[in-house]
């Protein structure tokens, strides 16, 4: 009768045990969560609201400033394990005043607590001045008793994150009270465990670091080499353009279209002295649709897989009954993916081993060339310049998107083969970098998983073992 089901006795004396809103439904006492509470406690447990100072930000009108240094960070800035500003607004000075509890120091940690629940980072000073939303904990630690970057491992590996989603509550939106977040257990690992996890941390920092710095020598390297780097496009607002100047060569009326400075962006990268064509001649575009097999898993790349940095961040893995219908091109090694959608014309990406083969959403043009290197294209498509060229190419009214035929005329330099070169060789070691922070990371998060399912002499064969 119970088959495939799981069943957990409990005593009524033990309900109430670290569940202070006396949770009694099935869900809270999974025998996997059960486990997990006994595992944790062969160390020595403090609540986190007895080692750190936990608040949350403000609640109600804030004033966006875009003069402002001061950042205000959101749930989406906790991704990664390490805070980033993207999409950042900036607050004005009174707002970060009017609210000292929750302007962010440098080692603190943020914790999403509305909608997705238990994204966690650490706060480094690439992102300060700052302070949060209410939809965001700010966690200072007050001693050295548990390592900032301890606390983060603990509560970014399955054992934290399976506590954060046991006491979720909420119907509709799913939530985590500020209460509750003082009274998350922690447990105090030996001070040699946690110096050993404190610096395979702030190796993964530093390696990320220097990825981001090899991606933007290559973006300096190709913006010099066209003449970019230091190019400051016209801010006039006025542009008179006759009707046979305009209409009837682009068929487009509205003014957005015809600002300066596009001009002066296309008519750089058109001067440029080793020569250019347009994409349609320059590169090879995949544009054929497959359709998949219904009973054949395949990897599916869409808008929200691509990372900033130009990376597939991941795929979702699935039958080819169970894929959406623009699942319907096919990406294959060294492919670049570029997003037609106004918004998001930043999320292109070069395609790896891994995902050879895999199927995209037909919102990505693919392309690649014989004349320039995947590398190089990633990098020329993702510079500012042509990306105010994509943007100038869209249309619609209800979503805003570059066409085909708009997409095949944008001008592309073609680059010496020693700069594409040094491009691929800048890219290479950028990509490499943040894969070897992430293998830092899982490494981390895997130790401490085994610290508490068995001990820490485990954890620390675990990390020697590791190839990091």
């Amino acid at each position: 009768m119970l088959e495939g089901l799981e069943a957990a006795e409990i005593y009524k004396s033990r309900i109430g045990y670290e569940n202070d809103i006396f949770r009694f439904d099935s869900q809270y006492f999974k025998n996997e969560y059960l486990k997990e509470d006994v595992n944790r406690k062969k160390y020595e447990n403090n609540y986190l609201g007895q080692i750190a100072f936990i608040t949350d930000g403000q609640h109600g009108y804030h004033e966006v400033d875009e003069n402002s240094p001061i950042r205000h960070l959101t749930a989406k800035n906790a991704k990664g394990w390490f805070a980033n500003d993207i999409d950042a607004d900036r607050i004005a000075k009174w707002v970060d005043d009017n609210n000292k509890r929750s302007s962010l120091e440098k080692d603190d940690l943020i914790l999403s607590t509305r909608g997705t629940v238990g994204l966690c980072a650490i706060v480094d000073s690439d992102v300060l001045p700052s302070n949060i939303d209410q939809d965001v904990a700010r966690i200072k630690f007050e001693n050295k008793k548990l390592l900032p970057t301890v606390a983060l491992t603990y509560l970014n590996c399955k054992v934290g994150q399976d506590w954060l989603e046991r006491n979720q509550t909420g119907m509709v939106q799913q939530g985590i009270a500020l209460w509750r977040v003082r009274e998350i257990p922690m447990p105090i690992f030996s001070v040699k465990f946690q110096k050993i996890i404190d610096g395979i941390i702030r190796d993964s920092k530093n390696h990320k670091n220097n990825s981001k710095e090899a991606y933007s020598n290559a973006e300096a390297l190709l913006l010099e080499t066209i003449g970019l780097k230091d190019f400051e496009p016209s801010t006039d607002p006025v542009n008179v353009k006759g009707f046979k100047d305009s209409f009837l060569i682009t068929g487009r009326l509205d003014a957005e279209y015809y600002q300066k400075k596009y001009e002066d962006y296309l008519g750089l990268i058109r001067s440029y002295p080793n020569g250019c064509d347009e994409l349609q001649i320059s590169c090879n575009q995949k544009d054929s649709n497959f359709t998949p097999e219904d009973k054949t898993e395949y990897k599916y790349i869409e808008l929200a897989d691509i990372g900033k940095s130009g990376e597939i961040k991941g795929c979702t893995t699935a039958l080819g009954i169970e894929l959406p219908s623009r699942a319907r091109r096919k990406v294959n090694t060294n492919d670049v993916v570029i997003s037609s959608i106004e918004g998001s014309l930043d999320s292109c990406a070069l395609v790896t081993e891994e995902y050879n083969n895999a199927f995209c959403s037909t919102g990505f043009y693919i392309i690649n060339s014989k004349k320039i290197n995947s590398e190089t294209l990633l990098v020329l498509f993702k510079s500012e310049p042509m990306q105010k060229i994509l943007k100038q190419s869209c249309s619609g009214t209800i979503l805003t998107a570059i066409n085909k035929n708009e997409f095949q005329k944008i001008p592309v330099p073609l680059i010496d083969k020693s700069i594409q070169e040094s491009i691929k060789d800048k890219l290479t070691e950028s990509f490499q970098l943040k894969k070897q922070s992430e293998q830092l990371l899982e490494t981390a998060k895997r130790a401490v998983e085994l610290a508490i399912e068995k001990d820490e002499e485990a954890a620390l064969q675990y990390i020697q073992n590791a190839d990091i």
